[in-house]
């Protein structure tokens, strides 16, 4: 593979790396840079605006338009306005930097908070035909500075760089001789202290924009951002006359869902249905990730890990099997993720429920990015509320913090654990919830969400309630759930008869009650604020004032059970580009195939070859033509280069 940056072949050595990169930057192909006169004038430099921003879009992007938001944020920049963009992820935010960085001259540095997103996105840059380079802590000195002379001598149109390195004397020295036209800002909720993962080192960005002779542009750009954190990053940023664009949260190609009942089960219905797709496990801790990694590779489920607590070495090595496809499925802690880019992961599974909103959609979002159709799934329990509450308690806060700024802290925290319980434990539409969370309008019913989706019939469940509160009153100390709806059903189990609970006025009182109906009931009276639970591992049940005032008529949702799906039955994934015959489908699975092989053969994950959005438009409209080619969404002049009359081959193919 011929790539600009040293750094985009992973797997090679150092040495040949350097000998690849000395060769393609001496090479007549990269003698001027894509911001010089050459190549301006051969992209439409001088032209109307319009044609020469469209045929950049589509000479190294392969995309005929644009999507929302993505224009009004490209033309406030090449007009030499700040801009922030909140776009839900998958949404195209690159796309709204990288493109005016081809089109405005000199160079745009990119901060952003990982290497591994980093890396990712100068791989793909360059694989479309864009010249980029990353500078962080896995290079040595000396490719450091040889990278930096490279985007000073106009080699590199964008460089990548961690806030840890902007006011570095290095880096301070590369900028004051460098032409930066635009700083870019990407997962720019970091900076506020509002914001899920703040990160003090966000705070240098200011510092170092006020240090450069020239002020350049200044883009901010992130997925998740509640009002207060929006309003933080404009006034942290000191964003002049911004144009900020909110294109909405939602992400029609999601399908949300929530699972109750045995974890295991249903995480491994769900990868029978996801069989041989990619997807990522959440769990809330490393001995979770552990057990569920150990317990899918007993089962021969190609997965592998990822927690703090594995050595770097391993992190990395896990990784990239990940995004390499070696091991499509991934089990990890919410240490993973930020700074993946892979574009075909089809499902995200919460073995645990999140801390807060923002973390599960930031987390849920990591599926579907190339706009095909994809699953988020929450197998929640009401040991999860427990876990969240421990873990915040353990949280460690900035030590510079005054008292009350850490009660607010975690005030703040306490709330968001609430409504991330409040969402696992609705009847109302999924989508809906997140969407009034975010403070975006949301229709009743969305049709692609389990609650949308799932018949549920109402129950009076007034006595029931009753009897769990006079139950908590009656005992003497604190139980579990389960023990209180075992004392209601009239349980014969060892551990409440050794107690003398079947002495209570209150055992039996509920027999032809289920105590997994039971259960439900107190779950939703712990999430209705009727009663509470405490925040160690046992959860022992305690009265509200509340619970003195039960309505007359308690109304509660159940859902009815779903028919089981057959052991060697797979869900089929319909196509966001369109329906898909069978015939069709088998021809994705060959040109899926092919997209391994050649990945495999270039050292590049399988979705920077093709995205599996571009494989279906290849699949839709059967190009037989190198222009009919470049027609297929996702298909620049670059891309056909490398890879387009393989999969024309294979198209023919009967």
């Amino acid at each position: 593979m011929k790539n600009i940056d040293m750094t985009c072949v992973e797997m090679r050595s150092e040495s040949e790396m350097i000998k690849e990169t000395t060769e393609n930057l001496n090479s007549s192909e990269c003698r001027e840079t894509a911001g010089s006169r050459e190549v301006q004038k051969e992209n439409g430099m001088g032209r109307n605006g319009e044609d020469h921003k469209y045929g950049t879009l589509k000479k190294y992007f392969g995309y005929d338009g644009f999507r929302p938001g993505q224009e009004e944020l490209i033309d406030a920049l090449l007009a030499g306005r700040d801009v922030l963009g909140i776009m839900p992820t998958g949404a195209g935010k690159s796309i709204c930097y990288q493109l005016p960085a081809l089109l405005l001259p000199g160079i745009t540095v990119v901060i952003s908070p990982l290497i591994s997103l980093m890396k990712d996105q100068v791989r793909a840059l360059n694989e479309a035909g864009v010249h980029a380079a990353y500078i962080n802590s896995s290079l040595s000195e000396n490719q450091i500075r040889r990278a930096m002379e490279y985007a000073c001598a106009g080699r590199y149109k964008i460089i990548y760089v961690a806030p840890e390195r902007l006011l570095t004397p290095l880096f301070l020295d590369f900028a004051h001789r460098a032409s930066i036209s635009m700083v870019t800002v990407d997962e720019a909720h970091c900076i506020s202290q509002w914001g899920q993962d703040f990160r003090p080192s966000y705070l240098n960005i200011v510092d170092f924009v006020e240090q450069l002779t020239v002020r350049p542009v200044v883009g901010a750009f992130t997925a998740t951002a509640t009002t207060q954190v929006r309003d933080d990053i404009l006034c942290v940023l000191n964003l002049q006359d911004p144009k900020v664009m909110v294109t909405g949260f939602d992400r029609e190609n999601l399908y949300f869902e929530v699972r109750t009942g045995n974890k295991d089960q249903n995480l491994r219905d769900c990868l029978r249905e996801h069989e041989g797709e990619s997807g990522i496990i959440y769990c809330a801790t490393r001995k979770n990730v552990e057990t569920v990694c150990t317990s899918l590779l007993m089962d021969d489920i190609p997965a592998t890990r990822y927690h703090a607590g594995l050595s770097p070495e391993e992190r990395q090595a896990n990784q990239d099997a990940f995004i390499f496809d070696e091991r499509p499925v991934m089990v990890a802690t919410n240490a993973f993720g930020m700074g993946i880019d892979k574009s075909n992961v089809r499902f995200v599974i919460h073995y645990n429920m999140p801390q807060s909103m923002e973390n599960y959609y930031q987390e849920a979002g990591r599926a579907g990015r190339d706009g095909e159709r994809a699953d988020c799934i929450l197998l929640y329990s009401s040991q999860d509320v427990r876990i969240g509450q421990f873990l915040l308690e353990e949280k460690e806060l900035r030590e510079d913090m005054t008292y009350e700024e850490a009660q607010a802290v975690r005030e703040r925290d306490a709330q968001r654990l609430k409504q991330m319980t409040f969402y696992a434990t609705t009847h109302d539409c999924l989508r809906g919830y997140i969407l009034n969370y975010f403070g975006e309008k949301a229709p009743r019913r969305c049709e692609n969400c389990s609650n949308c989706l799932q018949e549920f019939v109402e129950e009076d469940v007034t006595d029931i309630c009753i009897d769990i509160i006079r139950c908590i009153k009656e005992l003497k100390r604190g139980y579990g759930a389960g023990t209180v709806a075992g004392i209601l059903h009239g349980s014969r189990v060892s551990k409440l008869l050794d107690w003398g609970l079947d002495q209570l006025e209150s055992y039996g009182c509920q027999a032809e009650v289920s105590e997994p109906r039971l259960k439900e009931v107190i779950q939703e009276l712990v999430a209705q604020g009727y009663l509470t639970t405490t925040p160690d591992k046992y959860a022992l049940l305690g009265l509200t004032s509340q619970a003195e005032t039960i309505p007359p008529r308690m109304i509660m949702k159940f859902s009815k059970p779903k028919e089981k799906v057959p052991a060697k039955t797979k869900k089929k994934r319909k196509s966001q580009s369109g329906e898909l015959d069978s015939a069709s489908w088998q021809l994705f699975e060959r040109l899926r195939a092919l997209r391994l092989k050649i990945a495999g053969e270039q050292r590049v994950p399988p979705y920077i070859v093709f995205t599996d959005k571009t494989l279906t438009d290849m699949c839709i409209k059967k190009p037989a033509t190198r222009e009919e080619m470049l027609e297929v969404s996702g298909v620049g002049e670059a891309k056909y280069r490398k890879y387009g009359e393989r999969f024309l081959e294979e198209l023919q193919k009967k």
